[in-house]
């Protein structure tokens, strides 16, 4: 096999729209785009530590519900545990063995006795450390619960002997000539990212040349970190979820490893912009990864900003350049149209100056609504109150919104890129969590009848009356005073079913939606007239086909007008079978003399 082959060769039932190829090396090197299985379940409000005997054929599940990636495999890093639990399955496939009989044969191998993934949460693991934590600052000791059946992305029970003996055949893989052993300590051939590769990581540390990774699982924990120039390897793994182990491991490499000062290479455009005089410093800035960093400034002191992580300090160093106050040495350089940050190594990220607006209060209106994930099966809604967006799961858990720009907001740890159609108008959200990106959540359209509008010498309303034996429905429009009182009124219709739904006043007239049977192809179809300011016809259109389409409301646009209504599935109606009838949303794109100029179908209707 080889690592440029699509996982889908041997998972062919995962991201059958996904037209790009899914590499195997994308999941090794955390690159594919597919979405970690942890993330996604959090979202859904199923932490997977809750969820009693979750396996990897429960993960596979809601794989196989993905329709997307997160981004273009290759694009780009963003760690995610969804690639490890695939690769076991790869590995089943290609060596016709449990993963867990190949992995257990795989470690005996190399004297590993006492390492295995685990099988069932339930089984008993000889000398097992019970994971333990404090989930506050004055809670008791509590032990981690530990209730799934996992494996491959973690789940791996080991003892610090048999680790030892992991990094002295690591140590040892250049004398014995083991090319595979040395081959994992470096970047995997043809990658897109260099400082990840086989399940390690690539940069350095303390100012070394270091391989290391680190992880946890629940309250278990551990890192590896090796040296391989000084032939020092640091290993730590713990079981209190309240103390990390990569603080260990830097601090037991500090007390044997000469201190090294770090070799300062900034990129050229660093010092040409110290040199540039003043550019403007705080504002919102995009990535190459569409994230939104904002730098804010309070009574002289700068703050970097990413979505609603804790703020980082900055100093100001020159008109042009603010510094980290953590010692990494990073530093952020300003010009007209770009924020640059400067890393000491030489890296140059760049991101461009943003100039979108906050929302109008009329623009926040239109955020409301219900917002589904038909990945996840889940349902969020927003809601307008006392001037404030309100992020709302289930009946209680509410939220005030953060408002970034017209284009982004912000709740609890979601970030949500709104997603507009041709008209400008909000249709979903694209939501964002750590290692769970660009999710699409479709808004629900809200289809409500609009009977009545008011003008500034009244109103004008229409509804539907009874007409004569032969005429069974009529549409009635009237105008009226202020009081109510009629001014006058107007009828339409034919002679079967004509039923009112909305109006729209318009600076020339005014537009009537509804349903008809009278004229038309089918059994009902979606009608429309225009009238002028007196109430007569301008001119009626009816759309739709042989079976059932309802009007709801119009809204007006530069073309001409959007009708909204629904449309029943023409097959399933043909077969005459009540109980198969589908019912879509439907919206129809009309210009100003009521020509057709577009119909979608939306999301079905219960």
């Amino acid at each position: 096999m080889s690592l440029e082959e699509d996982v889908r060769k041997f998972l062919p039932s995962i991201y059958p729209k996904v037209k790009e190829t899914i590499k195997l090396r994308h999941l090794l090197n955390h690159t594919s785009g597919i979405r970690d299985i942890y993330d996604l379940l959090s979202i859904q409000n199923k932490p997977w530590w809750k969820q009693v005997g979750f396996d990897v054929e429960d993960a596979m599940e809601l794989v196989e519900k993905q329709e997307e990636l997160a981004f273009t495999p290759g694009f780009k890093y963003t760690y995610s545990n969804t690639g490890y639990l695939l690769l076991t399955q790869v590995i089943e496939k290609i060596s016709g063995q449990d993963f867990h009989d190949y992995s257990k044969a795989f470690f005996q191998k190399m004297g590993m006795n006492n390492t295995e993934f685990l099988k069932n949460y339930m089984l008993v693991i000889p000398n097992k450390a019970v994971p333990y934590v404090k989930w506050g600052q004055n809670s008791p000791w509590k032990e981690y619960p530990m209730l799934t059946s996992l494996y491959g992305d973690g789940f791996l029970f080991t003892t610090l002997p048999d680790m030892l003996t992991f990094e002295a055949v690591i140590q040892k893989a250049k004398q014995n000539n083991n090319q595979l052993l040395l081959q994992s300590q470096q970047a995997i051939p043809n990658s897109e990212v260099q400082t990840y590769g086989y399940g390690l990581k690539l940069f350095d540390r303390l100012n070394y040349s270091a391989r290391h990774h680190d992880g946890s699982t629940g309250a278990y924990h551990s890192e590896s970190l090796r040296f391989p120039e000084q032939n020092l390897t640091v290993f730590v793994m713990g079981n209190n979820g309240n103390q990390w182990s990569g603080s260990f491991t830097e601090a037991v490499a500090k007390m044997i490893l000469p201190k090294k000062e770090m070799e300062l290479n900034y990129d050229a455009r660093l010092s040409t912009i110290e040199n540039s005089g003043s550019a403007p410093v705080v504002g919102q800035y995009l990535s190459r990864g569409n994230y939104t960093m904002r730098i804010e400034e309070k009574d002289g002191k700068y703050t970097w900003h990413n979505a609603n992580n804790r703020p980082l300090e900055l100093v100001k160093e020159s008109e042009s350049v603010l510094a980290f106050t953590d010692g990494s040495g990073e530093k952020l350089g300003f010009t007209a149209d770009q924020m640059l940050y400067f890393y000491p190594n030489g890296k140059v990220s760049e991101y461009n100056r943003l100039h979108i607006p906050k929302p109008t209060a009329a623009e926040l209106e239109s955020y409301t609504g219900k917002y589904y994930s038909s990945e996840l099966d889940f349902t969020f809604r927003i809601e307008y109150k006392d001037g404030k967006l309100l992020y709302i799961e289930g009946k209680d858990d509410t939220e005030e919104m953060d408002i970034v720009n017209r284009e982004e907001i912000l709740a609890q740890d979601y970030i949500l890129k709104v997603q507009r159609d041709a008209f400008d108008r909000v249709v979903g959200l694209r939501l964002t969590i750590s290692r769970v990106q660009n999710n699409l959540f479709v808004k629900k359209t809200k289809l409500q009848f609009q009977p009545k509008a008011q003008l500034a010498d009244g109103s004008i309303q229409v509804t539907t009356i009874g007409g004569a034996k032969n005429d069974p429905s009529q549409i009635l429009l009237t105008k009226n005073k202020p009081n109510g009182n009629e001014i006058w009124n107007k009828r339409f219709g034919g002679k079967s079913y004509d039923k009112a739904s909305s109006i729209l006043s318009l600076k020339d007239g005014y537009l009537i939606v509804g349903s008809t049977s009278s004229f038309g192809n089918g059994n009902y179809d979606m009608f429309v007239i225009k009238t002028d300011l007196k109430g007569n016809k301008l001119w009626q259109e009816t759309y739709g086909e042989f079976a059932n389409e309802y009007g709801y409301s119009a809204e007006e646009t530069d073309q001409g007008y959007i009708i909204k209504g629904t449309k029943q599935d023409f097959e399933t109606y043909a077969t005459n079978n009540p109980k198969s009838y589908k019912v879509n949303v439907w919206y129809v794109t009309i210009d100003k003399h009521g020509k057709e100029l577009s119909n979608t179908l939306l999301e079905e209707i219960d």
